[in-house]
């Protein structure tokens, strides 16, 4: 079953659509046995990439076929090129971070028949979408089993210096953005943005979900801890 929602939201001050995906009823099964059953499925919450919006994984990928014939749940919110991070000052407001953590999971939760418990949440993300993943996980241990970053990683901001910021790179651009949405560079790096920093921290205290690193480049390249 695919469904489609479009709710209002506090966090991002807009109307938000999301794709669910549920197992579909067994042919074999009675309807009414089988939607009268108070299930909680286990659930992996996916993220989009840059340019992309919640029906890229449905469009461009088999994720439906695969989450069938896992008999579990998958959820796919928009988060339009916001580095899944809060925005307060961009228009209205447009914090995605507190979106998925503190609007969009307590409604899957409890409209639908998801589980809550940490057993049965993984996260997992492509490259935009994989550095959303790696910072919601590692500042939010708790919520997840387990989580996937695909196409990207956590890096090293320790050392950044204002000439980086000049270099025309388009990542130094990109990432200019964000230190100056957190407040400057001492806001960022004591932030959750900072998630090479986070990991360091939680690393070694067991409360880290397992984690997936996966390269898409030709040297090709999983990394499990």
């Amino acid at each position: 079953a695919l469904l489609t929602m479009n709710t209002e939201s506090k966090f991002l001050r807009s109307n938000q659509a999301f794709t669910v995906i549920l197992p579909d009823m067994p042919r074999e099964d009675d309807p009414e046995e089988f939607y009268s059953q108070r299930r909680a499925l286990p659930v992996v919450w996916l993220l989009h990439g840059t340019f992309g919006d919640h029906t890229d994984w449905v469009r461009k990928t088999n994720v439906e076929r695969y989450a069938a014939r896992k008999g579990v749940a998958v959820v796919m919110p928009s988060g339009p090129n916001s580095n899944y991070s809060n925005w307060s000052r961009f228009m209205l407001g447009y914090d995605m971070y507190d979106y998925l953590l503190h609007e969009l999971m307590p409604l899957v939760y409890n409209w639908l028949p998801i589980s809550s418990r940490r057993e049965d949440n993984f996260l997992a993300g492509l490259s935009m979408g994989g550095r959303g993943t790696i910072k919601i996980a590692a500042s939010n241990p708790e919520r997840f089993a387990a989580a996937a970053v695909l196409s990207a990683s956590p890096r090293d901001f320790s050392d950044l210096t204002p000439e980086f910021f000049r270099s025309g790179d388009v990542f130094a651009e990109r990432l200019e953005g964000m230190v100056e949405n957190a407040g400057g560079l001492e806001a960022f790096l004591a932030s959750e943005e900072n998630a090479w920093r986070v990991l360091d921290e939680q690393a070694g205290t067991g409360r880290l979900p397992r984690l997936l690193f996966a390269s898409g480049a030709e040297d090709d390249y999983v990394m499990t801890t």
